[in-house]
């Protein structure tokens, strides 16, 4: 098969002048490989199975066609988003709401670990998107303040993190409780098997893009990893930026709290240091990641979900 050139810009595409506006607005320029295969296959209703690691883009892969088909006007959930962290949960949602800034979506995040109220608050006032957690997803449901029966298209972002972290028989509960005629699409790093098996049981006539991660040079890298207690990770890696004297330091943290933590004991360390999680927005992170790029920074530190 012969793939047509890939589109310079944005503008290239058919995209609803409304999110066109918004991704201009964003300081977005190229599609990204994952948005050039993926955005076509979902506005034409096709299901989809899509390699793509972190930091692909594929959040607005899948976000562009569904806010061009959702309709505010029905006021009910329309597009179900299963992820498997919190943190991913917010992050996709501040997208949705980004992107979809002209397209007066009402998207939601569902996590557990808070109270109910606000959650079903923000669905009783007609959330057309919503994006959570697999088991906070299925306490609303049972609770009877999450209707899927509208759900026109669900998406399985990071799957195989689902399914890694136990979340399969919740997984295909959701899938169960939304209506057989839909639209599905599994965004997944890997193809293990039963990621495989998902897509195979839940999809039909799938279209498959897989998109190859950058070549590693990791035989040039050295590697070494140190023990340390909690309370002494700070000073370790004070004394790791001292013995390697590197230009540039790359630092990953789990939680965005942990960055911020991370961040301000650095600074006040007089690091020359700056972060990016997903709380931030792509504005934000972008400016921060070019003067990291130019050189600016000593130290960046971010979540793996923003990275």
């Amino acid at each position: 098969m012969t793939l047509a050139p890939s589109p310079a810009r944005f503008g290239e595409l058919a995209i609803h002048p409304d999110i066109s506006k918004a991704i201009d607005e964003l300081g977005f320029m190229a599609p990204t490989p994952v948005q050039v295969r993926a955005i076509p296959a979902l506005q034409h209703g096709r299901d989809l199975f899509a390699q793509a690691q972190t930091g692909t883009g594929k959040t607005a892969a899948f976000a562009i066609p569904i806010l061009e088909r959702i309709d505010p006007a029905l006021k009910r959930p329309q597009a179900l988003i299963v992820v498997p962290t919190r943190e991913l949960a917010l992050q996709v949602t501040r997208e949705f709401g980004a992107i979809g800034k002209y397209r007066h979506a009402h998207e939601v995040a569902i996590y557990g670990g808070v109270p109910y109220g606000p959650q079903e608050r923000a669905l009783a006032r007609g959330a057309t998107i919503v994006v959570g957690t697999p088991g906070r997803l299925l306490d609303h449901i049972e609770r009877g303040t999450l209707d899927l029966r509208g759900v026109s298209v669900v998406i399985l972002d990071e799957a195989d993190r689902l399914l890694d972290m136990g979340f399969a028989p919740e997984v295909r509960r959701l899938l169960r409780r939304c209506p057989e005629k839909r639209q599905t699409a599994l965004f997944s790093a890997t193809l293990v098997a039963d990621v495989r098996e998902l897509a195979q049981r839940f999809t039909h006539d799938a279209v498959q893009v897989a998109i190859e991660p950058e070549q590693q040079n990791v035989d040039s890298v050295e590697q070494v990893y140190v023990e340390v207690l909690e309370q002494d990770k700070v000073r370790a890696l004070e004394e790791l930026l001292r013995r390697y004297e590197t230009d540039q330091v790359l630092v990953f943290r789990h939680t965005k709290r942990g960055v911020d933590d991370l961040e301000d004991k650095l600074r006040r360390r007089k690091h020359d240091v700056a972060a990016i999680h997903g709380d931030m927005t792509q504005r934000e992170r972008e400016r921060t990641l070019q003067r990291f790029r130019e050189g600016d920074l000593h130290v960046l530190i971010a979540t793996n979900v923003a990275a």
